[in-house]
């Protein structure tokens, strides 16, 4: 796989290059220490994956992502920084990084995390993964059935959907025919304007 590098610091820069140049299945020449330069030459040359620092001297490493992932759509972004806090880790994701590694993190953890990425995982440091957990686990994803144009008979058999039952267990539970459940679902899929299990079941868990 081609390898590039956005790295301000010349020494991290040339660490990386050596550790990436031992690897059979990898290549690096591509090494760049401003946003401005990786963004201008990436563009014409698209590496694998492109390691990127978020401080750099001028243009960030995530104001490279976002202009470079709509030129080279098919190129992967992995973070490598010092920077742990929420906001820049939400920035690169959203941006479009698919990985975030910490600066000191062992050799070998850096090799596995690029082939991990390069196969289409989405390699992170531990305390990173941890973070974003955190973050989820404290967002209501409860449902908000009072917003939604139906019936509480509705909203109840909507919510038995969203739990996975068939509709022959919803009809056992709620003690109606199959063919009554089919009814109501039909009408609940005309009152949120939708047309598949899926999108009545989104619109329920997360309004949207």
């Amino acid at each position: 796989m081609k390898i590039a590098i956005l790295e301000d610091l010349k020494d991290v820069a040339l660490m990386l290059q050596e550790l990436f140049k031992d690897q059979e299945d990898m290549s690096c020449t591509q090494v760049y220490h401003t946003a401005e330069d990786a963004m201008q030459f990436l563009k014409q040359h698209p590496a694998d994956v492109l390691i990127v620092d978020i401080g750099l001297p001028r243009a960030s490493g995530i104001d490279a992502i976002n202009y470079l992932i709509k030129y080279c759509p098919a190129m992967q972004f992995c973070m490598f920084t010092v920077y742990e806090d929420d906001e820049k880790i939400f920035n690169s994701l959203q941006a479009g990084a698919k990985g975030y590694i910490l600066k000191g993190s062992d050799p070998k953890k850096i090799i596995e995390a690029v082939r991990e990425l390069h196969q289409g995982g989405s390699p992170m440091s531990p305390s990173i993964a941890r973070r974003i957990l955190d973050v989820f686990q404290k967002m209501n994803l409860n449902p908000s059935p009072s917003k939604l144009p139906l019936t509480s008979r509705e909203l109840e058999l909507l919510d038995l959907l969203a739990k996975g039952l068939l509709y022959k267990e919803i009809a056992d539970q709620l003690g109606i025919t199959t063919g009554t459940v089919k009814q109501h679902i039909h009408k609940i899929y005309d009152k949120l304007q939708v047309t598949n299990r899926t999108e009545a079941i989104n619109l329920y868990r997360f309004g949207k």
